[in-house]
């Protein structure tokens, strides 16, 4: 089974800024766990991250056909993000 973890616009700050409010740990170290805990349950974790809510959308269509799942983390595109 593989899931495709899809972070918004500036969740690669996370670990740089305003870590009272978003917390010390760095994307990397997320999607670090995130993997593991992929592989303890035979699942392929595929992580991706982008400012660009046009790269995103491409990364889901060229994976889509693949993947058993997607999980979003919408960071900035609460906001705006109409088309994903």
């Amino acid at each position: 089974m593989k899931i495709l973890v899809i972070n918004g616009p500036n969740l690669n700050m996370l670990g740089k800024r305003d870590k009272e409010i978003y917390g010390g740990k760095t994307l990397a170290e997320i999607d670090s766990l995130i993997k593991e805990q992929g592989e303890a349950l035979n699942m392929e974790v595929v992580t991706f991250q982008s400012n660009s809510e046009g790269a995103l959308i491409d990364f889901i269509q060229e994976q889509a056909d693949s993947a058993s799942g997607i999980i979003i983390n919408p960071g900035a595109l609460t906001h705006y993000g109409l088309s994903l």
